[in-house]
This record gives C-alpha cells, structure tokens and sequence, in this order.
C-alpha cells in the first residue's frame, strides 16, 4: 500500500473510527427486512384485489415509471418462469404511517408484477419467444388447465423492508435501477434541455396556488416533481390524441419543440391558471382523492387538469351541472395506481373529466368504452 494511503488511514483515530462502525450499525437497523417467498398467483391477487380503490395490498408508488416493458419483453419473462430460471428478488417496503399504513410499495419489481397481472388477466400474448417457441401466440387462457395450475403456485422470493422513509425507498430504486444515484426524468432535462419554456414552466412550477391544491411528498419535491406536473400538463393538453411512445420520450419531444419554435407564453399561462381556478371553486378535494390524501398522483393531476383546461376551452364560463362522477368506479378505474399510458387509457381518462365536466356522453378512444 502506498505510504500516503497509510498515513491517510493512520490518521483516523479511535473515536472516529468507533463514531463510523456506529453509524453503519445505526443504519443497517433502518434498513431491516424480511425474506417471503409467495406464489404467483397471491402476489397478483395481492396486487389485484381492491384496486379499484387504489387499496391493494401491494401497489405501485408514483416515483416509478410506468409500464415500459415491450409485449417481448413481457413475454421473455413469462418464459423465464416457465423454464424455471432464477427470477431477481421482489422489493417491497411496509408503510407504517399515512393512508397507507399496512400496504406494501413496490421498490423494484413493478415491470414484472405488472407483467404477471397482464398475463393471468389474458391481457398479454406471448410474442418472439426464443425458447418455447410453440407458445408464441398464447394467452394465459390458453395453457393446459394443469399448466395454469403449476404456474400460478410457482413462487417469487421478496424482500419486504421494514419501517423504511419515502426517501430511503426512492434512494434504493434508484440503487437497484442504474447501481448509484439516477436523475429523474426532469432533473436531466433542467441539466440539458434548457430554454424559454422550461424558464416558463420551471416559474408556473413555483405558484403558491398550484402548490397549496396539488400537494406532493417532500421526496418528489426534492426530485423536481412540480416542474415535471406542468410539462406533462402542456404535453397532453396539446398532444394527448397523439400519444404513441413512451412518456419520456412524449415529453422530451415536446419540451423541445417549445423551447425551439416558441409559444404563446400569455395564453399557456392563462389557461394553467384558470385550470387551477376552476379546480379551487369545484373541485371538494382540488386534485388530492380526499381530505386525508397527502401526495396527488401524476395520473390522476394529468387527468383532472388537462379535462378541465379542455372543458373550459370549450366554455369558459362552464359550471359543472354535477360532480358525482368523481366518485364514480369508472374514474377510479381510469385513475387508479396501475392506470397504463397505452394511447387509450390516456385518452379515455382525459376525456371522460372533460366530458364529465361538461355533462355529455364519454368520447372513448376508438368507439370502444372500457370495461371496469
């Protein structure tokens, strides 16, 4: 070892030394876990049952991503279990305090819980697979009774960590995901895509109103969320219909397109504010699920404040004949914790506040409305 890597550690003494060994057992505490091994089919039921009101027992937290795994993906992973090959753990935490108090969060894992869910649901077909090529083509309906029987008691370790902060939970993804510390979405696009729009919304991002109606975790503060509310906010407002891709992708295609070609900075801040205008004077909980709710979701802010922006485009001086629909099971469904970003989904949440709003029949993407 070198001589000034000697002197270095030499020149720690005891008491530090003891201060540090005290924090790492000080940490490994907070950090306590159990090990669980669960069938598949209770780990979607666990993730299925009550999820109409947002209540399952094993959710996904909004600082995830959305279900980005390709239909060959999905199906390699299918495939995977099939063959019997070793699957990564599961990671949950226990949430001790809060409205969910008791249900478990997904901190890595939700691409392939999602994935199970889509499967034994019929929702995914087999696609390209390399090795069971026989089964390209089908769905979870289609396996052998005896098969679907041998798949659903197939079992997936999980590691439940207990008694761990919002922050903690979010610093483990992150860990789990890229091997140290990644920037959100937003954070990388205020280091590299700066402009005049991100300058108007990173200010939109700062109103009082806007955040007294929409509260968020201090974690997601500190993650750059409100910025991240206001572009999705414009993105759809302007482009739902259109949505194909990937929501990253969706909005860095935007927020360039607005920081080159420019817009109307009056108009867009007239109509972020009147949305929050409207929303204040009708709206009994603003954007939160109801008075004990702490953190609004992405989805259900996107939904809420794009159809009324519509609405009001509409009729500006638009007051609402009703606002039962709110509490209605076709919007909890629409705007529920596992709510994809396919093109219809996007479309039919948004458009179903709008049309809510302005009290007519639900335009549904493709003619089609969704079954609850």
């Amino acid at each position: 070892m070198p001589t000034e890597q000697m002197s270095l550690i030499e020149d720690f003494t005891l008491e530090q030394k003891g201060a540090a060994e005290e924090q790492i057992a000080l940490r490994q505490k907070e950090t306590d876990f159990d090990i669980r091994e669960y069938p598949v089919e209770v780990i979607v039921k666990k993730f299925t049952d009550k999820i109409e009101g947002d209540k399952a027992e094993i959710f996904v937290p909004d600082y995830q991503r959305e279900l980005v795994w390709s239909e060959t993906q999905q199906s390699r992973f299918i495939e995977s279990i099939l063959l019997n090959l070793p699957i990564p753990y599961l990671y949950v935490a226990d949430i001790t305090s809060g409205e969910d108090a008791g249900r478990l969060e997904i901190v890595d894992g939700s691409q392939r819980i999602r994935t199970l869910v889509r499967f034994m649901s019929n929702e995914l077909k087999l696609d390209r697979l390399e090795i069971l090529d026989k089964l390209i083509g089908f769905r979870f309906k289609d396996l052998p009774l005896p098969r679907q029987l041998r798949f659903g008691r197939k079992t997936l370790r999980m590691i439940e960590l207990i008694e761990v902060d919002e922050e903690a939970r979010r610093q483990l993804f992150d860990r789990l995901n890229s091997g140290g510390s990644k920037l959100e979405d937003m954070e990388k696009r205020m280091g590299s895509r700066d402009g005049e729009f991100l300058t108007f919304i990173r200010n939109l991002a700062d109103e009082k109103e806007f955040k007294c109606l929409c509260p968020i975790s201090a974690a997601r503060i500190k993650r750059k969320e409100y910025p991240e509310l206001v572009l999705r906010f414009f993105a759809y407002l302007e482009r739902y219909q259109n949505f194909d891709k990937r929501v990253d992708e969706f909005l860095d295609d935007y927020l360039d397109d607005k920081n080159q070609n420019g817009f109307d900075k009056s108009a867009f801040q007239s109509s972020f504010m009147g949305m929050l205008v409207f929303v204040r004077q009708n709206f009994p909980h603003h954007f939160r699920k109801n008075a004990n709710n702490s953190s609004v979701p992405r989805i259900r802010f996107e939904a809420i404040s794009v159809g009324v922006a519509l609405a009001l485009a509409e009729d500006s001086s638009l007051v609402p004949a009703s606002m039962d629909w709110l509490e209605s099971e076709m919007f909890r469904y629409l705007t529920r914790s596992d709510a994809s970003n396919s093109r219809p989904r996007v479309i039919n949440r948004i458009n179903f506040v709008r049309d809510s709003l302005l009290g007519r029949n639900i335009e549904w993407a493709d003619g089609v409305e969704p079954e609850v």
